[in-house]
């Protein structure tokens, strides 16, 4: 099985942390983030990692070799020229993937949760759509809604109003509105849906625009508990109060 961490962004939300260190290296309960996540996914099969870098990648590189790899086959995908954000970055790795008929893990950096990733992959290689989204209920500004048979159908801003989609008549009140998770599962047939977008664009948007014509799924499981660890107080609590998790 193979996977990809989204570990190439800016960090924003962590200055000043960030100023001398690249988010994914930042401690949060006494190791890296990175380090975290590359032993989850170890732990549950995965035996190729693909980590896509920028911010001072090159100490990403270098604590990786420190740190042998941790004993598993990890390649990089350098976009320490231009960040190109979650779908970009995502098409810039096809060469990682594209040529296999096998499914990949994709995963953000900075977010702690319980899944059982290895249930989520192979939840996908049963229903084999395009892509699965790790998707919960818990409160945010931003959701995705899905139809009655978890498809996805648009996306909702609950401050501002504003939504997306592009389905005809499309009528709000007929969809379940869920909060994504940051950890999706990609058939690699995706890569051609994308032949036509280029440089720096988000994986959200992309999935809006094709979803009307194949099928992108939702995936909740029960007793999901989710942490975004790409924030201040979200560092502090986990250190603070270690979740069981």
């Amino acid at each position: 099985m193979k996977a990809m961490i989204l570990a190439a962004g800016l960090g924003t939300r962590l200055k000043s942390m960030t100023d001398n260190t690249p988010k994914a290296l930042i401690p949060v309960n006494g190791k890296p983030m990175l380090e975290h996540l590359i032993l989850k996914l170890k732990a549950a099969g995965f035996r190729e990692i693909v980590i896509n870098i920028h911010h001072l990648g090159e100490q990403i590189i270098d604590f990786l070799a420190a740190n042998d790899n941790f004993d598993i086959k990890i390649k990089i995908s350098d976009e320490r020229d231009y960040l190109l954000d979650t779908g970009g970055g995502i098409k810039h790795a096809a060469k990682f993937f594209a040529e296999s008929n096998e499914p990949f893990l994709v995963h953000n950096v900075d977010i702690v949760s319980n899944v059982d990733l290895k249930a989520f992959y192979n939840h996908h290689l049963e229903t084999n759509p395009l892509a699965t989204l790790l998707v919960s209920k818990r409160n945010t500004s931003r959701y995705l809604l899905f139809d009655k048979d978890n498809k996805l159908c648009a996306w909702r801003n609950r401050d501002t109003g504003e939504v997306k989609s592009f389905f005809p008549n499309f009528d709000l009140q007929k969809y379940t509105e869920y909060a994504f998770g940051g950890i999706h599962v990609i058939s690699p047939q995706l890569f051609e849906w994308m032949e036509e977008w280029t440089g720096k664009f988000s994986i959200i948007n992309f999935y809006l625009s094709v979803c009307v014509k194949t099928n992108i799924q939702a995936y909740s499981p029960k007793n999901i508990r989710l942490i975004d660890v790409g924030k201040p107080e979200a560092i502090r609590l986990i250190n603070n109060h270690p979740p069981a998790l």
